[in-house]
């Protein structure tokens, strides 16, 4: 399922009592299925939402490495799989790539680096929910602006 849908549905589930948030759902949005074969680009960019030229971006600056097939076409696995997920998961919400980069070195040199992973999860967590707060506060700002206009706030 491509991103957009899992994102319409877990985000219809949040305000939906009939349909909960689950957390097989919110599993699916982060961890992918394991794949039966390797995809080309194509079919990651579909499957995430992004564009193949972001794709190559992130190869360019180090956030992934790929492997590349018989015909030199790039062959993402699973493991390219699940860290695209992350990396597009965290740029969509807005952590800067100088940090991105700084989150992939520490995985790749290991468990040791598991505490401050951690500390740069936990800063830019609390950077996403103020932001989300600005948000509801425009959004809201926004709905009063309708309405003094006559329009019908939303839903």
């Amino acid at each position: 399922m491509a991103t957009t849908d899992l994102m319409n549905k877990a985000l219809a589930s949040m305000v939906d009592s009939e349909a909960p948030l689950t957390v097989g759902l919110v599993h699916d949005l982060i961890e992918p299925r394991a794949l039966s074969q390797p995809l080309g680009i194509a079919e990651v960019a579909e499957l995430l939402d992004v564009s193949a030229h972001t794709l190559r971006y992130y190869e360019r600056c180090g956030l992934i490495e790929v492997a590349r097939d018989g015909l030199d076409h790039r062959s993402y696995d699973d493991a390219a799989v699940r860290r695209l997920v992350f990396l597009t998961r965290m740029r969509l919400s807005g952590m800067p790539m100088r940090d991105l980069q700084r989150y992939v070195e520490l995985v790749d040199d290991g468990e040791h680096t598991v505490p401050e992973r951690l500390d740069m999860l936990v800063e830019h967590r609390d950077t996403v929910r103020r932001r989300i707060r600005e948000l509801q506060l425009s959004l809201l700002a926004t709905e009063y602006k309708i309405a003094t206009y006559g329009g019908a706030a939303g839903p």
